[in-house]
């Protein structure tokens, strides 16, 4: 059989994620071979939580499970329309009362079981039950049920993301990193064979503070004011990685960081004040 390619991309924040998905995935897709794309959904709408409409905007573009995060029931009445949708998830470390479920099985047409794990992490967050506890409980009822398992841990301490890596190597294919919404260089195969990155990074526009318009974030940091925040707007960007997984034995044989959108800007532009007379 020949090897099985997931993308997996970080959290998609409001209209200039979902722009940028809509515009870049599918090509993408095409282009790289790609089996499976998963994202982080919990900013779609607005930069806070999921509905209906924007899921299935993602859907259509091409994506096929949607993680989740902190904001997930920030629009509670919304997400409950799609919380028993098998394409999406929540965190499974929270209340088992709590609407939808932590981890789904989807079927590819070529017939592999792609597992999906979400789970939140515990240090610098709200309260939750314990990640790794939830996440042994999914990964054990995916051992029957799933080809593949992939984890997303939403956490915000990188080094709770690593311990949640090599907590799980060698029983799932692949864990990553998602809330940081700032894209770490760490991709790498752990030693018994699951590909680990501490944060995917954001999806959605650069020119700004996690996706925040700079000038409102700014205010609120230089004066202490509770500042509304805006999305930013600008360079579209949308890091993420490629696995490439062994479909006989599960575990990734490949991790590869991939970049949607514009590339970033690493050199001084020619136009900015000031410079003829420094040259």
């Amino acid at each position: 059989m020949t090897p099985f390619k997931i993308a997996l991309f970080g959290d998609i924040v409001g209209k200039p994620g979902i722009k940028l998905m809509r515009e870049a995935l599918p090509a993408f897709v095409e282009r790289e071979g790609i089996d499976f794309v998963v994202a982080n959904g919990e900013n779609l709408a607005g930069g806070a939580g999921t509905t209906p409409d924007t899921a299935r905007s993602m859907f259509a573009a091409g994506v096929d499970v949607l993680t989740n995060g902190d904001h997930v029931f920030r629009r509670r009445a919304d997400f409950a329309k799609i919380a028993d949708d098998e394409r999406v998830v929540r965190p499974a470390n929270l209340p088992p009362r709590a609407d939808g479920h932590g981890w789904t099985v989807i079927e590819t047409d070529d017939g592999l079981r792609v597992g999906v794990v979400n789970a939140i992490g515990r240090v610098f967050m709200d309260p939750a039950d314990c990640p790794f506890r939830a996440v042994d409980h999914a990964v054990r009822k995916l051992e029957r049920d799933a080809d593949v398992v992939v984890v997303d841990f939403h956490a915000e301490a990188s080094s709770e993301k690593m311990a949640m890596g090599w907590h799980l190597d060698g029983r799932v294919a692949a864990v990553v990193g998602t809330h940081t919404h700032t894209p770490t260089a760490d991709a790498q195969i752990l030693d018994r064979g699951t590909a680990y990155v501490s944060d995917l990074g954001m999806v959605g526009a650069y020119d700004g503070i996690i996706g925040r318009t700079k000038e409102r974030v700014l205010h609120r940091f230089t004066t202490g004011m509770p500042t509304p925040f805006t999305l930013a707007e600008g360079a579209l960007r949308g890091p993420g990685v490629v696995v490439t997984i062994d479909d006989v034995r599960g575990l990734a044989i490949e991790v590869e960081p991939v970049l949607l959108g514009d590339p970033p800007r690493t050199r001084r532009r020619a136009d900015l004040p000031g410079d003829d007379a420094e040259r």
